[in-house]
């Protein structure tokens, strides 16, 4: 008999799931934290949480029970999943269940931005009538700019359609043909749809690359009149910059229903006018709260019974010998999906992965997954890992190739992963050096040696006397240590142009970069941060 522990409030539906399960029980116990929720964890094989309980580490160190946690909803944050994983436990989450309701709800937004129905209730209420003052704008004939085009983004874009909405969109990893076919005008870059744009909307995770996505530079490229909606996490849009934007009426209203710390109840956009607020609502629907229930308790169920895994966000689905057999590649795979994240440009069309030597003898699937996951590990609404990684790009329309030969190269083992970005070609090439180094093999046409951990500033160069000892001698002067270096030609003749690869101990800032462009010789600098050497993802 397998037990369960519910750990927050769930629809009763759920519930039913668990109580008609065969060989199943469940208890629900809310508001557990510290030792409490150490101690009940410790009693049961599943347990199923919404965003209340926070799981941490230390509720999770030493339990040689628990199986399996499932997550009502989307984000994982509240679930220690390192941990989780070191002690054995899946961790799965309910990926779909609140896609229409968000996704209603930044339309919903937008339209009471649109007809300024927040401030024209509010004159009412305070006995005022006033049509006059809260003239609106019509939705049919403007044009949405749409970032990030995942579940919930695809969602708002049939909704616009369906109002005569002209919709643009920006998602690296949405194809050509799928854009066509949802009726999408697709954009190689966030600010070529700017100075286009009626309105913006954004469906992003919050990550490095999209914090403060939209700033000061981002709205003066923007048409004065502009409406900003935000119902996917704060901190994309630059609080500051929307504040200056609408005090000079380049902004035209702003809607949000996230911000960068919440709970949020003193933000200056809250005392300004033409802005419509809500407390993370996004979700907050009898029927988003009822399918993440029934999807959640039916995944712990499905695994309690059967073993079936999906949604994890945590493991492979994988037997341990052979992820341990696996997992020095893996990592290599991992990490040169991880450069091509950075170096790529436009939207992604296909990835063609060749597999050399030993490596094509062996069950390629993960490494291919593995490489996926690097890819689009901040690209995506939804938390990335071999589970799911293949699968998302899949559903953009990416086309995914294997190649094998088992002839050998120059080295036992190789990879190599060609990326395909409209008309723009990008190829890396890595192996392992002894057991568990990975390195850089190849980067375009150029064959090198270089290491694929930390910061990696990578310069394209003319290949003559002097060229690497200047930018040596800048990182010396801006106190910038040069940790490993590694060059590449294209043939075996000298002249023509070259590739220097630096592994640095710290990242350059912007003045370095501009420097290192000036000099005579350098033609293109690109910073790529990989994680340490020795530091696996998570789900390895």
């Amino acid at each position: 008999m397998s037990r369960v522990i519910v750990l927050d409030s769930i629809a009763q539906e759920g519930l039913d799931l668990l109580e008609a399960a065969e060989g199943i029980t469940y208890e629900v116990r809310t508001g557990l934290k510290g030792d409490a929720l150490r101690d009940a964890l410790a009693e049961f094989d599943g347990a199923i949480l919404r965003s209340g309980v926070k799981i941490t580490g230390d509720a999770l160190e030493g339990n040689r029970r628990l199986r399996a946690i499932v997550r009502a909803g989307v984000g994982t944050d509240n679930i220690d999943k390192v941990m989780a994983t070191r002690q054995g436990i899946v961790v799965m989450n309910t990926p779909s269940g609140n896609t229409l309701s968000t996704a209603e709800h930044a339309f919903a937004l937008m339209m009471a931005l649109s007809r300024n129905i927040a401030a024209a209730h509010q004159s009412l209420v305070e006995g005022r009538w006033d049509r006059k003052a809260y003239m609106g704008t019509q939705l049919a004939d403007k044009t949405l700019g749409i970032v990030g085009l995942g579940r919930i983004g695809k969602a708002v874009a049939q909704r616009a359609l369906a109002f005569e909405m002209r919709v643009v969109g920006y998602d690296p990893f949405l194809s050509a043909d799928a854009a066509n076919k949802l009726g999408i005008e697709r954009v190689d870059s966030v600010r070529d749809m700017l100075p286009r744009i009626d309105y913006l909307t954004v469906h992003t995770p919050l990550t490095p690359e999209t914090k403060s996505l939209i700033g000061p530079e981002e709205i003066a490229m923007m048409k004065p009149g502009v409406r900003l909606i935000n119902a996917a996490r704060g901190g994309i849009y630059d609080e500051a910059a929307l504040v200056d934007g609408l005090k000079s009426g380049r902004i035209a209203g702003i809607a949000q229903d996230v911000f960068e710390k919440e709970p949020c109840t003193d933000s200056p956009l809250f005392q300004l006018p033409n802005v419509v607020c809500t407390p993370h609502l996004g979700a907050s629907t009898e029927e988003a709260q009822t399918q993440v229930a029934i999807e959640g308790c039916q995944l712990l169920i499905n695994f309690l019974k059967t073993g079936e895994i999906r949604h994890a966000v945590n493991t492979a689905a994988v037997e341990p010998k052979t992820l341990e057999a696996l997992r020095n590649y893996l990592d290599l795979s991992y990490r040169l999906g991880r450069l091509l994240a950075q170096w790529q440009e436009g939207s992604l069309e296909s990835c063609a992965l060749h597999y050399r030597g030993g490596l094509a003898e062996r069950d390629t699937t993960l490494l291919t997954s593995a490489f996926c996951a690097g890819l689009i590990e901040n690209a995506f609404e939804e938390e990335v890992n071999v589970i799911n990684a293949e699968v998302l790009l899949r559903e953009h329309g990416v086309e995914i190739t294997e190649e094998k030969q088992t002839k050998l190269g120059v080295f036992s083992s190789s990879m190599t992963a060609e990326l395909t970005s409209e008309n723009r070609k990008l190829v890396v090439g890595g192996t392992l050096f002894g057991h568990n180094m990975p390195r850089l093999i190849r980067l375009g046409s150029y064959r090198l040696e270089a290491y694929l951990d930390g910061i990696l500033l990578i310069f394209v160069h003319h290949d003559r006397p002097g060229v690497i000892g200047s930018v040596g001698t800048l990182f010396g002067q801006h106190g910038i240590n040069i940790a490993q270096m590694s060059v590449g030609r294209e043939t075996t003749q000298p002249g023509g142009e070259a590739i220097g690869v630096l592994n640095l101990d710290g990242v350059p800032d912007q003045r370095a970069i501009d420097e290192l462009l000036d000099l005579k010789g350098v033609l293109a600098v690109k910073v790529i941060e990989l994680p340490p050497a020795g530091q696996l993802p998570p789900w390895l």
